[in-house]
């Protein structure tokens, strides 16, 4: 029998510092989003930093793609709620542009200026107002806290009304962190002030899922073996709570380079996100 004890809860949430060459990240996704963004203005098919809120990070970017729009896909960034900001991810639109979708991008206020709960409700309130501008089917995606975050929004408490809701065709949660209860033993809690109420309330895995939810777990092979863990532990319980799930480990990608399959129309990350 082969007995497991995590005691370094810090290692066991720390991607850069066993990722190869991790200080590439997140500079290498600069210039691919600068350039995408770039070239989607220059064709009047991107609108930028377009406010659903009050706060000063309460912004969006929509891209659309040529022709008639399919669809909206709503990608939420990682950062564990504490880093980064729409800016660095545009280029990760361009599967879903190619395929015909609109791709909203929102940025969200960082802890420790608010609180988890908080961010849930401004990422319902950029959805929600996403969902204004582009009718059709609703596809969610994130990466890491932005996995957490898309998941949430398909639970039965969703800060979400029901007519958005109900458009949500399918998630693709993407190295995300589902159950918040571990993040409380590491030194990051200090800043996200994560405590026994929140984590109960804002753990997807710890809620169910609403009506007919559909997502796919998706993470890759080189990951910390909490992400792997984290990443069946959802589909696995939403199956028990009548979900449609599943569980994907996509080999030979790490926790930084695991999304780049949405730059790319006919990647299966792409179409496993846009299946109907």
């Amino acid at each position: 029998m082969l007995e497991r004890r995590i005691s370094d809860w810090d290692d066991a949430y720390a991607n850069g510092a066993n990722i190869a060459r991790s200080d590439r990240w997140p500079e290498a996704w600069v210039k691919p989003a600068e350039a995408f963004r770039e070239a989607l203005s220059s064709s009047g098919r991107a609108k930028l930093d377009r406010a659903y809120g009050e706060r000063p990070r309460n912004r969006m970017d929509l891209f659309l793609p040529e022709g008639p729009t399919k669809g909206l896909v709503v990608f939420v960034h990682g950062g564990y709620w504490l880093q980064l900001d729409k800016s660095f991810w545009s280029h990760l639109a361009a599967g879903a542009v190619e395929n015909g979708y609109a791709v909203a991008m929102p940025s969200y206020t960082l802890c420790p200026e608010i609180r988890i709960a908080g961010i849930v409700a401004e990422i319902a309130a950029a959805i929600s107002e996403a969902a204004k501008m582009v009718e059709g089917p609703l596809m969610l995606t994130g990466h890491s806290a932005g996995g957490h975050l898309v998941s949430r929004m398909i639970t039965e408490t969703a800060p979400l009304a029901s007519h958005v809701q109900e458009r949500i065709r399918n998630v693709v949660s993407i190295s995300g962190v589902h159950d918040l209860r571990p993040i409380m033993s590491t030194a990051m809690n200090e800043k996200l002030a994560i405590d026994d109420a929140e984590a109960l309330s804002e753990s997807p895995a710890l809620l169910r899922p609403m009506r007919n939810a559909r997502i796919t777990c998706w993470a890759g092979g080189g990951e910390r073996a909490e992400f792997l863990r984290q990443n069946a532990l959802l589909a696995n319980i939403w199956t028990g709570l009548g979900a449609t799930t599943a569980a994907v480990v996509e080999p030979d990608r790490h926790h930084f380079d695991v999304i780049d399959g949405l730059a790319h129309a006919g990647h299966p990350l792409t179409q496993s996100l846009l299946s109907s």
